[in-house]
């Protein structure tokens, strides 16, 4: 076997760093201390940064840095200035989850590799395509997809030169990653922006089947499919855990590592998986990667089960064999402790100390050294003679001015030296800036210092429409009559899910060509490929699509498409890339961000804004099934007819009291909504010269037990906010009795 197989660590401090380098990882992926989705790690300074780059790469081993969040407009200044030193930093890549962020690197700083994050939710080929032409050079699949989607995407990827990693081991999330809403809606603390407060593990009434941890998965581990993911061409293998300790990193790397040694060595596997147990871990399952989803996934708690696995594995029962059990294991794990201490104790960040000594006489050059110690020394010299000075010459403060600080270099100014530069002479002051960048670039191993990019910063153009227009969703053939009742665009949203060959919904919209068609967020294998159907069949003039898959298969065909809400589009250059990337022709603006944020996004020319002024409030998507934990299914496990044929309905309620709806759609995937409706009517009076057009969501989904409300009263009542009626707002709080703009006010 002669291909290459990264193990990608994660590194949530300089320690953990540390630990996976030593343990033998390729590569680590690790965060600074602002524009990451890991707040609760420690994360690193710039400095540490500067310094991590450097030992990894002498040990070969890659530093990632993760920019997955969603980007806010006030921030793309300090965006700017964070890529800005970035490109001299050395390291091999940036991990990036907002469109915009792809927009800035492919443009004005191509050197950089910009890898699609686990947050863009990728998992068909569509998606694949849309990254590679906005320049991702890599992507992190989805880690619900299985072994046999896993590899027909990496096929896909290959053929544009998009490497593909798969998470191996660690945590999983119940929800589709970059489509978790849970805690941003309950607790205003957004996982778009590295801020979950991870509702999935909280604790819930007990549920009908007795659960209290109902959204609690196992961990991940595929240590024993290892040839399934060889022989599907993934080219990374990625183990979460950046809020992890050293002693987890460098226990599970170095499992990882010696069972991949041994695959490519011998051809098999070792069958001992026992030390992944002494650490961290909710016990573990790889379902998800067999495509066998059952109740097993789950664990009804979510602290680290390694003492309870110490407490099988050895048959403790009585209380004296527990104690001795949990003792030997707590020094087992103490004895870890001290032996990755041991392992790193003598690696070091710490910049080298640099004295810079200045030297030249009339009629000579002006010459630089810089001296890191005896035997490893720079010398630059510049290339005019000085000359006298006239009034004045030059002096230690235009010197040290230029010479004081290298930020990306591993080289630490400690002192400057003239004792062998006479006194009142003078050059030019371009000649000390060349001297400058010529000893940075001998000080960057000889690699050409890029400098600072300056961008203009964004016009604001027109509205496409000067007053604006109402638009509403439905997904019930039952409520075409709507059409007869409002001038309004209608949406009609499709299913997740489709049954292979039915025109059920080619029909729908051939017979009502008013209708505009809605595509979901997450679209897997065959559904995609019958959603790709629904557009080469239809031909509409218009769609809107949740995903990203299918907006580049709209691009391919010509077919004008708008980005919906769930792509969650927070800033302008956002725009920019589904515009000049994608022809894209207008985009939802996020939910999740406030009045304050909103205010300042520019628009692209010729492209419209719009903005969801009431809808189900969704927490959560999943490829599991969370009837499973709370009113139970009698299937072992989830079956391909579960998403056709399945309505199920429930709710759960957390120990605060407050009760979520559990709610699917026939065709749709388990979903999560909270108790209250998103009702905004302060946006159509705080941004109509801004949007183009204001949604309401008019399904019945996510509606759980809440009334259903008249939706003609409904749209009569949001066309009369739209004309200014003051009391149309008045009456649908009234409607609406249980609503909430919680998003609007308090954002990102």
């Amino acid at each position: 076997m002669t291909k290459k197989i990264e193990l990608l660590a994660p590194g949530g401090d300089v320690n953990a760093i540390k630990a996976a380098i030593v343990a033998g990882a390729n590569a680590v992926y690790c965060g600074l201390d602002t524009f990451n989705a890991r707040n609760r790690a420690a994360n690193l300074s710039f400095d540490d940064l500067t310094g991590v780059v450097k030992l990894a790469h002498k040990y070969d081993c890659e530093i990632f840095l993760t920019l997955n969040v969603v980007i806010l407009e006030h921030e793309i200044v300090g965006m700017i200035k964070l890529l800005n030193k970035l490109v001299n930093s050395g390291i091999d890549g940036i991990i990036v989850q907002d469109l915009g962020l792809f927009n800035l690197v492919k443009k004005h700083f191509p050197s950089l590799d910009a890898h699609a994050s686990t947050q863009v939710t990728t998992h068909n080929e569509g998606q694949i395509q849309f990254l590679s032409k906005v320049g991702a050079t890599r992507v992190n699949l989805s880690r619900e997809l299985n072994l046999t989607e896993i590899k027909a995407l990496t096929e896909v990827a290959h053929d544009v030169d998009v490497l593909t990693e798969v998470f191996v081991h660690g945590a999983l999330c119940i929800a589709f990653s970059g489509q978790c809403y849970s805690s941003s809606v309950s607790v205003g603390n957004s996982g778009n922006r590295g801020r979950c407060s991870q509702a999935c593990r909280d604790e819930y009434e007990p549920t009908a089947m007795g659960n209290k941890f109902p959204l609690n998965l196992k961990d991940n581990s595929a240590y024993f499919d290892l040839p399934e993911l060889v022989e599907a061409g993934v080219d990374s293998l990625k183990i979460e855990g950046r809020i992890k300790g050293p002693q987890y990193v460098h226990t599970v790397v170095d499992s990882w590592r010696k069972q991949i040694n041994t695959f490519v060595e011998t051809g098999k596997l070792l069958d001992d998986d026992s030390n992944l147990y002494k650490v961290f871990n909710r016990d573990f399952t790889n379902l998800f990667m067999k495509g066998d989803m059952k109740k097993s996934m789950f664990i009804d708690n979510p602290r680290d089960h390694s003492f309870t696995h110490a407490n099988e594995k050895s048959d403790a029962i009585s209380v004296v064999q527990i104690q001795e059990t949990q003792h030997d294991l707590a020094q087992e794990k103490n004895e870890i402790g001290l032996l990755v201490d041991e392992k790193i104790k003598y690696l070091s960040i710490a910049k080298q100390n640099l004295v810079i000594k200045f030297s030249g006489k009339l009629g000579q050059p002006f010459t630089v050294t810089a001296m890191v110690s005896e035997d490893k020394t720079f010398v630059v010299k510049s290339s005019m003679n000085l000359t006298a000075a006239g009034q004045s010459g030059i002096d230690k403060v235009d010197i040290e001015k230029r010479f004081k600080a290298f930020n990306n270099s591993e080289y630490l100014v400690e002192s400057f030296d003239y004792e062998d530069l006479d006194s009142d002479l003078n050059i030019p002051f371009r000649e000390l800036t060349a001297l400058k960048k010529e000893l940075a670039f001998l000080l960057n191993d000889s690699v050409a210092i890029v400098p600072a990019v300056e961008i203009a910063p964004l016009k604001q153009h027109a509205k496409v429409e000067e007053k604006p227009t109402l638009s509403l969703l439905i997904a019930d053939i039952n409520d075409i009559h709507l059409c007869d009742e409002t001038a309004a665009d209608i949406y009609f949203k499709l299913p997740e899910s489709f049954k292979v060959g039915d025109r059920k919904y080619i029909d729908i919209f051939l017979d009502n060509p008013r209708l505009i068609p809605w595509f979901p967020a997450v679209l897997i294998g065959k559904d995609y490929l019958e959603a790709v159907k629904v557009l080469e069949e239809v031909r509409p003039k218009q769609i809107v699509s949740n995903n990203t898959g299918i907006a580049y298969k709209a691009f391919e065909m010509g077919i004008d498409w708008v980005a919906g809400p769930f792509l969650n589009t927070t800033n302008s250059y956002a725009l920019l890339t589904l515009k000049e990337d994608l022809n894209c022709k207008g985009a939802f603006i996020s939910n999740e961000i406030n009045q304050s944020q909103i205010r300042n996004i520019k628009r692209p020319e010729n492209f419209k804004l719009f903005y969801s002024i009431y809808h189900p409030i969704l927490m959560m998507t999943s490829r599991q099934c969370f009837f499973q934990q709370t009113v139970g299914c009698k299937k072992p496990s989830i079956e391909d007819g579960c998403m056709l044929k399945c309505e199920k309905a429930t709710s759960i309620t957390n120990v605060k009291g407050i009760k979520f709806a559990v709610d699917k759609q026939k065709g749709g995937y388990p979903s999560i909504y909270n108790h209250e409706q998103f009702l905004n009517i302060d946006a159509v009076n705080d941004f109509s010269k801004l949007f183009d057009e204001f949604f309401i969501d008019l399904t019945d989904i996510g509606s759980g037990s809440k009334e259903k409300l008249d939706k003609i009263q409904l749209i009569h009542q949001f066309e009369s906010v739209l004309n200014g009626v003051q009391e149309a707002g008045v009456q649908l709080h009234e409607m609406v009795t249980v609503s909430t703009n919680a998003q609007y006010k308090q954002g990102l």
